[in-house]
């Protein structure tokens, strides 16, 4: 009986073991880590929590991520960050990218914008999509670009830097062939942008040329004043410009472009009653 009896608990450990037929065959392996990561993920938000069962990523996958998200955690990111990441690049949690695809961009911040691990981390949470730029053929020219027109700051954590780093030199230079076409030289037009480096994300059919024609057309001013205040491109056509325009001239009344549309409509509108 005694040996009857051991040989049946050797049997019971056996079972516990080695899965039945019927167990998946990763289940012994993976059962308690992967919860334990797909939970984790979930918590971060990378993970949708009303994923059912059989839309869950597989192990191997949920492995692929949590490197990923250990790498970022290495570069400064919180968890609190996880959830806008997941929100604006879903792709950078996909199994076919890894942190060596996108450590060269953290060493261009560092080691050629000057940015600090902080202003890296900034950097990119405004604009995830930097981290899969090229360095060689998008990031770096871009910088040199900028830098050669005179913007400078460029490793402040601001969305537009963030943005503006992650242009290609080629849309950059419509601006300036833009101000080229109506009258600016080159210098001019460097200056204007190294003013104004917002300039760079304005369209220039639906903005610039609108704005630039009323200028010249309705307002009757002279590019002169374009080039001593080109914060006008930044202000509103319909909010702002034409409706200011329209007052002064029914009150007969000519100010400069800066005193028109930098004072609060408060001062503004209660200066030209």
């Amino acid at each position: 009986m005694q040996l009857q009896s051991l040989c049946h608990r050797a049997l019971l450990s056996s079972s516990s073991l080695y899965p039945s037929p019927n167990q998946p065959p990763h289940f012994i392996k993976f059962r308690t880590p992967h919860r334990k990561n797909l939970w984790y993920l979930k918590t971060l938000g990378i993970i949708d929590p009303q994923t059912k069962p059989n839309k869950l990523p597989l192990p191997d996958t949920v492995d692929h991520v949590v490197v990923t998200v250990d790498y970022l955690k290495s570069k400064g990111f919180s968890e609190s960050d996880f959830p806008r990441l997941a929100f604006l690049c879903p792709k950078l949690f996909s199994i076919h990218y890894d942190p060596t695809d996108i450590a060269p961009v953290f060493d261009f911040l560092a080691d050629e914008l000057s940015a600090s691990v902080q202003d890296s981390r900034r950097l990119v949470l405004r604009c995830p999509n930097i981290l899969f730029s090229d360095v060689e053929y998008s990031l770096r020219p871009t910088l040199h670009y900028l830098r050669q027109l005179g913007v400078e700051g460029l490793n402040a954590p601001t969305n537009l830097n963030a943005h503006l780093l992650n242009t290609r030199v080629d849309k950059l230079r419509t601006k300036i062939r833009f101000l080229r076409r109506i009258g600016l030289s080159y210098d001019e037009s460097s200056r204007v942008c190294a003013r104004l480096p917002a300039i760079f994300g304005y369209s220039i059919e639906d903005n610039m040329l609108p704005k630039y024609e009323y200028l010249v057309r309705e307002m009757e001013r002279s590019l002169e004043e374009l080039k001593g205040f080109p914060q006008y491109f930044a202000f509103s056509l319909e909010k702002k410009i034409a409706p200011r325009h329209l007052h002064l001239k029914h009150k007969n009344v000519r100010i400069p472009l800066n005193r028109m549309l930098l004072w609060s409509d408060h001062k503004f509108y209660a200066k030209w009653k």
